[in-house]
C-alpha cells in the first residue's frame, strides 16, 4: 500500500525546512508602498467581480503557517482568487511550478471547488455558514480538490473583512437556482466555439447515427437496435433521446412505465454476449398495478432469454452491493487524510495514518467495485452469459460498473477518444446526476456522492498496474476530476441530457429575470424501496439469479488466476489485481498539494527519464561500435536528451511545486544528464477535451 512520503529503502524523508519570504509581523511596513500598486485581475468572458479585500497574507502550508505573502484576496462569480503583490517573488525565488491548468491558476479556487470554510478566532478554528456577529482573523478553505488555503486578515479594513468573508461564504455554501451558474453566463458571452475533429473526436451519442455506429463497433447489431422513441424527451425525461433496446422488444412496450423496467444495452462483447441495464419499476401499493408490473417484467424477462440471446444473470446492485451512503461515508473520511492545515498536523498524523485510511474504507471500496466489474467480464468472457444491472434509477452504480466493465474488456475505451466517448454514453447520457452528486446548487449534503470519482480512482488502479495499455496517463484522470468543479464545461453540471438540452438552449435568455426552473426529481438512496420492489415484482425466478452460489465463486477465482498466470496482452482484456497490497491510494490526486508527501528526485517520471537516458547511452554506445568497425573512427556521439534537470522531479510529477530551498534528500543524480522536454510532457497532460462542446 501506498505510503505519504516514502524514501529509498522505505525511509521517510525528514521534515523538512522552509524559507520565508514575508513574514505577518513584517506586512504593516510595506503598506504604503503595497497600496500604490495596480493589481490586474483577468476575468472570464461573463465573470464579475463581486467583492475584495486588501492586506490580505496568504499563508504557506508549511512550518505551522507562519509565512506567507501580501496581497489581494478578490471573489467574483466564478471564483475565489488571491493576487499577490510581489508574484516575481513567488515565481522566481521559492518554487517552481509544473503543471499548469489552462483555466484555473495556482491560487484560485472556483465557487463549485469549496468544500468548507473555517475560521480561526482566538486560535480556535470554527466552522463558517450562514451570517456572522463576528468575523475571524483567519479565513481557512478546503478544497474539493483538496487543496487548503489560510488567508490571514488581522492587517485588512474591517469592513473590507465583512464584506469578502460574507461574500464567500454566501456565494459558496447558500442554495443556488441552476440558471445562476457561472456556466450559463459564460456560455452567453464566450465568444470560441469548440470545433470538432472529423477525423479525432469524441463520439456524444446524441444521434442515431452514433448509437448505431457503436453497435457495428462492437458487433452488437444482430441482436440490438437503435430506437428513437424517445426524441423530444416525449417518454422520460431520465433518458437520452436515443438507446439501444434488444432486437424483438416492441418499442410501444418502452412508454408504459416511462421507461422503467426496459433492459438497455450498454456493450456488446466479442462472442456475443451484452451488458444490459434496467431501472426498477416504480414502487406500488396498488395490487392491480403490481400484477400488471409483474406481467410487463415477465414478457420482458423471456424476450431476454430466448434465442438468439444467451442466459441472462442479474446483478442487484440495490440490494447485494454498495449503497450510496457507505460510499459517501467512507469518502468523507478518507479526504480528512489530506486536507491538512500545516506541516505540524501532518507529521502529529503521520504515526496512525495507515489505520485512519484503513477505517475510511475507501480503498476496500475501490476493491470492491474492481472485483465485482472482474465478476461481470468473468461472465461476459468465460461462461457466455448476458449481464443485466439492475438499479433504481440505474444512474450510479450501473454507470460505475457498465464503465469499468468496458474499460476492462474494450481496449478502444483506453483510448483518449475511446475513454471521452465512453464517459459521455455511460455517465453522460446514462442520466448520472452530476448536478445532484457534486452539489453543485449546494441543496442537498445527503445527495453528494463522488461516484465519479470513485470510478476514476478505479481506472487509476487499472491504469497503475497496467501502464503501457492506456493511451493517456493518471495526469489526465486527474485533471478530468478537477474538471467536475470548473462551470465553464456543461459535461458535468446537470442531471440528464434532458435538463442540459432545455436549459443550454435557452442560454440566451439570461438576461431576463430569473426564476425557479422545475426541477428533477430527487435520486434518494434506494435500498429500501428497490429491496420491496425485487421481492414483490420479480419473486424467486430472478432471485435464484441474484444470489451467488459457491460454484460461481469457484469460477471467478480460476478465471482470476488463469489470466494473471499468463502474460498481459495490453490489446484485449485487462484485470486488475485486487488483493490488500495492490489496491493503492492514487497519489497524485489525493496527495499532490502535501509537500511533505513528494520525493524529490523519485517517482514514476524520474524513473522513467533515468532508463531513457540509459537506453539513449546505450544507443549512443551502439553508434560508436558501428562507427569503429566501419571504420570511420569514434565520433563522440551525444545522447539525446528527454527530460530537463531530472533531479528536480518529484514523485507528484507533474503538480508538485519544486522548492529550491529545501533541505529534504534527493536521489543521487551527479551521472545524470540534463533531461529536456519536461515543459512539453506537462503541457501534453493538461489537455481536457470537453466531453459536452466537442
Amino acid at each position: 500500500m501506498l505510503g505519504k512520503g516514502v524514501g529509498v529503502g522505505g525511509t521517510k524523508a525528514p521534515k523538512p525546512s522552509f524559507v520565508s519570504y514575508v513574514r505577518p509581523e513584517e506586512i504593516h511596513t510595506n503598506n504604503q508602498e503595497v497600496a500604490e500598486k495596480e493589481v490586474a485581475l483577468h476575468l472570464l468572458p461573463g465573470e464579475q467581480l463581486l467583492c475584495e479585500a486588501s492586506t490580505v497574507l496568504k499563508y504557506v502550508q508549511e512550518d505551522a503557517c507562519q509565512h506567507g505573502i501580501y496581497g489581494k484576496l478578490i471573489c467574483t462569480d466564478f471564483k475565489i482568487a488571491f493576487l499577490s503583490d510581489d508574484d516575481s517573488t513567488l515565481d522566481n525565488d521559492v518554487c517552481e511550478t509544473q503543471f499548469k491548468n489552462k483555466v484555473i491558476g495556482e491560487n484560485e479556487i472556483t465557487l463549485h471547488c469549496v468544500d468548507q470554510i473555517y475560521g480561526v478566532f482566538d486560535e480556535k478554528k470554527k466552522t463558517l455558514f450562514g451570517q456572522l456577529k463576528k468575523y475571524p482573523e483567519k479565513l481557512i478553505i478546503h478544497c474539493k480538490d483538496l487543496r487548503v488555503f489560510h488567508f490571514g486578515l488581522r492587517y485588512t479594513k474591517e469592513e473590507e473583512v465583512k464584506r469578502i468573508v460574507s461574500g464567500i461564504i454566501h456565494h459558496t455554501q447558500a442554495p443556488k437556482l441552476l440558471k445562476r451558474l457561472f456556466l450559463f453566463s459564460y456560455a452567453a458571452t464566450a465568444q470560441d466555439k469548440p470545433v470538432r475533429d472529423p477525423q479525432n473526436h469524441t463520439v456524444m451519442f446524441d444521434t442515431l447515427q452514433d448509437w448505431c455506429w457503436e453497435l457495428e463497433r462492437t458487433r452488437g447489431n444482430m441482436k440490438y437496435k437503435a430506437v428513437s422513441v424517445n426524441k423530444g424527451y416525449k417518454v422520460c425525461e431520465r433518458l437520452p433521446a436515443y438507446f439501444v433496446i434488444p432486437i424483438p422488444l416492441p418499442e410501444e412496450e418502452v412508454p408504459r412505465f416511462q421507461g422503467h423496467g426496459i433492459p438497455i444495452w450498454c456493450w456488446s462483447c466479442h462472442n456475443g454476449c451484452a451488458l444490459l441495464k434496467m431501472s426498477a419499476l416504480p414502487k406500488e401499493q396498488d395490487d392491480g398495478i403490481l400484477q400488471i408490473q409483474k406481467s410487463f417484467l415477465d414478457g420482458i424477462y423471456r424476450i431476454i432469454h430466448r434465442p438468439p440471446y444467451e442466459n441472462v444473470k442479474t446483478e442487484d446492485l440495490s440490494s447485494n452491493f454498495l449503497s450510496l451512503q457507505e460510499i459517501q461515508s467512507a469518502y468523507s473520511k478518507f479526504k480528512q487524510l489530506f486536507l491538512i492545515d500545516n506541516s505540524t498536523e501532518f507529521w502529529d498524523t503521520d504515526i496512525k495514518w495507515f489505520s485512519l485510511l484503513e477505517s475510511s474504507s475507501w480503498l476496500d471500496i475501490v476493491r470492491r467495485c474492481l472485483k465485482k466489474a472482474i465478476e461481470i467480464a468473468e461472465c461476459l468472457e468465460a461462461q457466455n452469459m448476458n449481464i443485466l444491472l439492475l438499479e433504481e434509477n440505474a444512474s450510479d452504480l450501473c454507470c460505475l460498473l457498465s464503465s469499468l466493465v468496458q474499460v476492462m474488456m474494450d481496449p478502444h475505451c483506453r483510448t483518449r477518444v475511446g475513454f471521452q466517448s465512453l464517459v459521455q454514453k455511460e455517465w453522460i447520457m446514462g442520466g448520472h446526476c452530476f448536478l445532484d452528486r457534486c452539489n453543485h446548487l449546494r441543496q442537498s449534503d445527503k445527495e453528494e456522492v463522488p461516484m465519479f470519482l470513485l470510478f476514476l480512482d478505479c481506472v487509476w488502479q487499472l491504469m497503475h498496474q497496467h501502464p503501457p495499455a492506456f493511451e493517456f496517463t493518471e495526469t489526465y484522470l486527474t485533471v478530468l476530476s478537477d474538471s467536475l468543479y470548473i462551470p465553464i464545461f456543461s459535461t458535468f453540471f446537470f442531471n440528464s441530457p434532458h435538463q442540459k438540452d432545455i436549459n443550454m438552449h435557452h442560454q440566451r435568455q439570461l438576461s431576463l429575470p430569473l426564476t425557479q426552473s422545475k426541477s428533477s426529481p430527487k435520486r434518494g438512496f434506494f435500498r429500501e424501496e428497490t429491496d420491496h420492489l425485487i421481492k414483490n415484482l420479480l419473486g424467486k425466478r430472478i432471485s435464484k439469479l441474484i444470489n451467488p452460489s459457491d460454484e460461481l465463486q469457484d469460477s471467478f477465482r480460476e478465471f482470476y488466476d488463469s489470466w494473471h498466470s499468463k502474460p498481459s496482452d495490453h490489446h484485449g482484456l485487462l484485470l486488475p489485481r485486487i488483493e490488500g497490497p495492490e489496491v493503492k491510494v492514487w497519489a497524485q490526486r489525493y496527495l499532490r498539494w502535501i509537500p511533505e508527501a513528494q520525493i524529490l528526485g523519485g517517482g514514476r517520471v524520474a524513473t522513467m527519464s533515468k532508463l531513457l537516458e540509459m537506453m539513449a547511452e546505450v544507443q549512443s554506445l551502439q553508434e560508436k561500435i558501428e562507427e569503429r568497425n566501419n571504420s570511420q573512427g569514434a565520433l563522440q556521439a551525444k545522447a539525446p536528451s528527454l527530460l530537463r534537470n531530472s533531479a528536480r522531479l518529484s514523485s507528484l510529477f507533474p503538480f508538485a511545486l519544486l522548492q529550491r530551498h529545501s533541505s529534504k534528500p534527493v536521489l543521487p543524480t551527479s551521472g545524470w544528464k540534463t533531461l529536456g522536454d519536461e515543459e512539453d510532457l506537462a503541457k501534453r497532460e493538461d489537455e481536457f477535451v470537453d466531453l459536452g462542446d466537442v
